[in-house]
């Protein structure tokens, strides 16, 4: 039996930039795009300090992961791409504090720069929860 691919699409996140789905979901699981940290409503934040920016690009996964009926907790990996690796310890901070107990197996990916200049992106596979 084929099984079917899902797209993901909150007002809630920042939409989708380009050729590509905030998130697709197949097979109970969710495959959330990069998320640089753009208001749902459009507006950037690459102005802003790097705290702003990775609360804002967190938020958009974590809302991501809310309409795909899924959580926090169910996470499996995370990428987190930083422009700069000194902001590792603050993400740390920020990271534990808006996922609480959940400790997904994460990779910190240092870049020379990333679109629009932003300091962070972040990616993320999610199981979708149970019913």
């Amino acid at each position: 039996m084929a099984k079917s691919i899902g797209v993901i699409n909150t007002e809630n996140a920042a939409p989708a930039g380009g050729h590509y789905v905030q998130a697709t979901t197949y097979n109970g699981l969710i495959y959330i795009s990069g998320q640089l940290p753009v208001r749902p409503d459009r507006s950037h934040t690459f102005a802003d300090n790097f705290e702003v920016q990775a609360r804002q690009a967190m938020q958009n996964l974590i809302e991501i992961l809310k309409a795909a009926g899924s959580e926090p907790s169910k996470l499996l990996k995370v990428t987190v791409y930083l422009a700069d690796v000194e902001n590792w310890p603050l993400f740390n901070q920020i990271y534990a504090e808006m996922l609480g107990e959940a400790k997904p197996a994460r990779s910190i990916v240092p870049v020379p720069n990333l679109h629009y200049g932003y300091a962070i992106e972040i990616d993320a596979i999610a199981v979708i929860s149970d019913p």
